[in-house]
């Protein structure tokens, strides 16, 4: 329902779009979450859009030694074309994409509207970012104007299934000052290409070892640049030999690696992985030498968790 609806809207009108009731022309309605749910202060949240389509975003309370910060999680399309198995987006497919305007009010409404002060932004929500750079790329440029959100390039992630055109694009803009602290996150999620396939279909066109090459190609820094995410699902890639496989096909790569155990889906063929087995598979992979850390599950009971969007 926005009424900034292009990347080449005048950047005064997109300062004064940033500030709660200051531009109410930029809007054709508030920016106000329709439907909100609250899991032990981690909230999802539903906008409505002006076709009457319907986007989620989460709102996730990291809690720190000092302070608690907050991370976004953004959508970038209502749905997603990715077919991943274990995802329930996946489950819409792709109604489509999300404009500009569309995305940054995931944070208007989180910052105005929930009265929450975003730290860290992260594209996981629903849909595939590098399948719609076009909305993304401008999107983030807003999201980093030191004049309006001010979110460091170093607190922005976008993660990918594996679209090697968009990291390729990406990977451009990661190299221009003042976004080259910018993080991609990859979806790895099997050791090998049998496995991939069998859960995400993208794996049919795109070998793990064309995703590698491609990821070796992205700009780092200091503090990484790139993040391999492995959703843990049972009796499929959860194996001490599939620890094992994915660490070596890391190694080149040089990145830490996220494991997100499996939240279950509707309709769902698995459950999650219990605490053993996680604790196996990471002590596994440590035990190679690669850095491991479990994503924390938050949300879960809201199916706002990771793979669970789509069903408010």
């Amino acid at each position: 329902m926005l009424g900034i609806q292009s990347k080449n809207s005048d950047i005064h009108t997109w300062r004064a779009f940033y500030r709660e009731n200051a531009c109410p022309e930029a809007a054709e309605s508030s920016i106000s979450p329709c439907k909100v749910v609250d899991d032990s202060g981690t909230r999802k949240f539903l906008l409505k859009l002006h076709d009457c389509l319907e986007t989620e975003s989460v709102i996730l309370p990291i809690v720190g030694f000092k302070k608690t910060r907050h991370t976004l999680c953004v959508s970038s399309q209502v749905g997603c074309a990715m077919g991943c198995t274990f995802c329930q987006t996946a489950k819409l497919g792709l109604l489509r994409n999300l404009t500009t305007a569309e995305i940054v009010a995931q944070w208007h409404a989180a910052h105005h509207a929930l009265k929450t002060k975003i730290d860290n932004i992260v594209f996981m929500g629903m849909g595939e970012p590098l399948d719609n750079l076009d909305a993304v790329i401008p999107a983030i440029e807003i999201l980093a104007d030191n004049n309006g959100p001010a979110i460091a390039s170093s607190r922005i992630c976008v993660s990918t299934v594996g679209r090697i055109d968009g990291i390729k694009e990406l990977a451009k803009l990661a190299r221009i000052d003042g976004f080259k602290r910018l993080s991609l996150a990859f979806s790895i999620n099997a050791p090998n290409d049998e496995i991939r396939k069998q859960i995400m279909p993208l794996a049919r066109a795109v070998s793990m070892e064309q995703l590698r090459e491609a990821i070796m190609q992205y700009p780092r820094h200091d503090s990484g640049g790139v993040l391999a995410e492995y959703v843990l699902i049972p009796r499929v890639n959860d194996a001490d030999e599939h620890a094992l496989e994915l660490c070596e096909y890391l190694k080149p790569i040089g990145c830490n690696l996220n494991l997100i155990p499996y939240n279950p889906i509707e309709n769902s063929p698995w459950d999650a992985p219990t605490e053993e087995s996680i604790d196996r598979f990471i002590e596994v992979a440590k035990s190679t030498g690669q850095f491991v850390r479990r994503r924390i599950t938050l949300g879960k009971d809201a199916m706002a968790a990771c793979g669970q969007l789509g069903n408010m």
